[in-house]
């Protein structure tokens, strides 16, 4: 054998070493710009865009007839029950807090609270705007999150109002013996009737493309049905607790 022959076959299998490792590499090398250029990248958390209402209501609306409904039935509830002392005791006009009143006020508010789910629900009255199937979803901000009719609000403000004139008419004519005094009117029916009278007009406004809150004829089946019950109601109460408190000169009556 030549004399040469080993160092060629070191030669020789150098260079198949280094071709083997080459191809290695770049086996490596392709196969690593594949996976960058086929794996998918990184999934992120895609921004939902908001979706826009179905039926726009201008909140502002909204707010006030909230606000206009707590007065009325906040001023009723919180009225002291005004009459005329009778000659048995001191006469003249007299102010007392009845914590009795709480029934009449829980009576209404277990209506309202019955009118708003129960009722509401099995007429299926939708809002200005809305279909069924729309308010069945009650997607969060479209306008079509709950049925409209019975107006919620109209039965809650009108139903104070017709407790504040059932008792005013027990206190004027069954115990103060017809005698008026304006700081009962005012309490018992001037303010929850303005309040009422406001709540009704901001539900049912409408402001350039936005819809009411409720119809007019959801208002009004609120108020018809609602100012009977708050009348009887407030006139039973009326009759059957006196308002003075005994006697002496408490000013809040258990």
């Amino acid at each position: 054998m030549p004399f040469f022959w080993p160092e060629l076959r070191r030669n020789v299998g150098f260079e198949r070493h280094m071709k083997g490792r080459t191809s290695i590499l770049l086996a490596g090398v392709v196969s690593g710009l594949l996976a960058g250029v086929l794996t998918p990248s990184e999934a992120h958390a895609q921004a939902v865009p908001p979706v826009p209402p179905i039926a726009a209501r201008t909140s502002g609306f909204g707010t006030a007839s909230s606000i206009a409904m707590i007065i009325g039935v906040g001023t009723v509830s919180l009225m002291p029950r005004v009459y005329y002392n009778d000659p048995e005791a001191t006469v003249g006009w007299k102010a007392r807090w009845h914590v009795s009143q709480l029934a009449p006020a829980l009576t209404l508010t277990a209506a309202t609270l019955l009118v708003d789910g129960p009722i509401k629900n099995a007429i299926k009255n939708t809002r200005p705007g809305c279909t069924v199937d729309q308010t069945r979803v009650q997607f969060p901000d479209s306008g079509c999150e709950s049925y409209g009719g019975p107006s919620t609000h109209a039965f809650a403000s009108w139903s104070a109002t017709g407790a504040g004139v059932g008792i005013w008419v027990a206190d004027t004519f069954i115990h103060s013996d017809g005698k008026l005094h304006p700081g009962s009117i005012i309490g018992n029916i001037a303010v929850p009737l303005t309040a009422s009278i406001l709540t009704s007009v901001f539900r049912g406004i409408s402001s350039g493309t936005d819809q009411p809150y409720e119809s007019g004829g959801q208002i009004g089946a609120g108020i018809a049905v609602s100012l009977p019950i708050g009348f009887l109601t407030g006139l039973a109460y009326g009759v059957l607790a006196k308002p003075n408190c005994g006697y002496g000169n408490y000013l809040v009556c258990w």
